[in-house]
């Protein structure tokens, strides 16, 4: 790959004085204010950069403020791009020759600016969108376990770990995506992962206390299964993670089309009230009879949590037109239910809030929220994809008895995208 902007190994090493060439590790600050906390310096490992794309709600935030209009931003510093593919209506490259930012051919010189050394303080790996292939089960194949891999070879090379955040899954094929957790577990890699959609406005703006005794939780998502499912299961399980015992995984998982679906809702395997008090919060068209929906896209995911709570999320392409989420919390006689807003303006918002956690991680060193719950919805999503390509029916899951301690971390109407220490560790 070459452009008048990219910068091999030689080229840098020739027209950059060496103390650029030096890890920028950033001042840690005392929490009186004494000293103003200096910004991260971030490589970004990207499929592609165009218009609205991953990496242009997110690294544009980085490189021109939170509104993309040159105002207030994170407080972390762009300082390499590794491009994957260079598509018609590539932003990589203006934005490179606007803000001095190289773009290097390889991963291992993004991080290192084409030294022996760990020249950054975090690493921001964005494999969504580009021109990849799909797996037979619908799953498109974005290179991120590619990319991880170089980016753990180099911090092996070089003898230095730092946080790394992973857009979306982990990886589309789940087993790809255990693999890079258990790396990263084992080279002590700061580590998270996830979806804008957990942190994104909603409405109503409402939330579940720590520790509540969840009986029951439905969601609802559209689009795609693959591309969207996450999102949508991401939504989901940031309501139920936080039921009594913490988080304890998937004993199983289903995955049901056309009549099957609805037969669920009418024998009682799926709460019709949550269902109903899910669909009066999304938004949808009017008139539309919700059981002719036809498609491979339209499903129920269906899984039992170890603890026994089922969870249904009901994939509803062609009428849901967004993703939404209902609780029954024993004891409570309303349903707690809610929509996730994607907001196109002030340029995605809920993404704001999403690099409000990469800056956050980036500037404190360790994940504000657990990649646990991004290791598990991708493996719900995989088993679900994989049982409705085999044709097998339920799934038992030994593999995702994954257990984590949720955080009670804010969206967007309770965080301040101008609190730079919002998630600083206080102990």
């Amino acid at each position: 790959m070459s452009t008048s902007y990219n910068l091999s190994r030689r080229t840098l090493l020739k027209s950059l004085p060496a103390g650029l060439l030096l890890p920028s590790l950033g001042r840690v600050v005392s929490a009186d204010g004494q000293n103003e906390i200096q910004p991260k310096r971030v490589a970004a490992v990207v499929t592609h950069y165009t218009h609205n794309s991953h990496a242009d709600v997110i690294l544009t935030k980085i490189l021109e403020g939170w509104k993309h209009d040159g105002g207030p931003g994170p407080k972390l510093e762009l300082v390499s791009m590794y491009l994957d593919q260079f598509p018609d209506g590539d932003m990589a490259r203006p934005m490179s020759k606007k803000h001095g930012v190289p773009i290097f051919d390889t991963i291992p010189d993004a991080l290192t600016l084409g030294t022996n050394d760990m020249a950054v303080d975090g690493v921001i790996s964005i494999g969504e969108h580009g021109d990849y292939p799909w797996n037979e089960k619908g799953q498109h194949l974005y290179p991120r376990y590619r990319f991880f891999s170089e980016i753990a070879d180099t911090f092996e090379q070089c003898g230095r770990v730092v946080p790394v955040f992973n857009d979306k899954h982990l990886s589309t094929v789940w087993i790809e995506a255990l693999l890079m957790y258990q790396r990263a577990k084992r080279l002590g890699i700061p580590l998270m992962a996830g979806s804008s959609i957990p942190v994104s406005y909603r409405k109503p703006a409402v939330s579940l206390p720590m520790g509540s005794d969840i009986e029951a939780i439905v969601g609802i998502g559209y689009s795609g299964l693959d591309v969207y499912g996450f999102h949508a299961l991401e939504f989901l399980q940031c309501f139920a993670e936080r039921r009594h015992g913490a988080e304890v995984g998937v004993e199983w998982v289903d995955c049901l089309q056309g009549y099957d679906i609805w037969k669920a809702v009418d024998d009682g395997t799926v709460s019709k009230d949550l269902l109903d008090a899910a669909l009066k919060v999304v938004p949808k068209p009017d008139g539309r009879d919700l059981r002719s929906l036809e498609g491979d896209d339209v499903a129920l995911i269906l899984f039992q949590y170890r603890d026994g709570v089922l969870g249904a999320l009901f994939m509803l392409a062609g009428y849901a037109q967004g993703n939404a989420v209902a609780v029954k919390v024993k004891g409570q006689s309303s349903i707690v239910a809610t929509h996730a807003e994607e907001r196109p303006e002030p340029r995605y918002p809920h993404f704001a809030f999403l690099t409000k956690g990469i800056e956050q991680m980036m500037l404190w060193g360790k994940p504000v929220y657990p990649v646990e719950r991004t290791l598990l919805t991708g493996g719900i999503l995989d088993r679900a994809l994989t049982t409705r390509f085999k044709g097998t029916g339920r799934i038992d899951t030994p593999k995702l008895a994954i257990k984590y301690n949720p955080v009670d971390y804010p969206y967007a109407q309770e965080m301040d995208l101008l609190d730079d220490e919002l998630f600083r560790p206080r102990s």
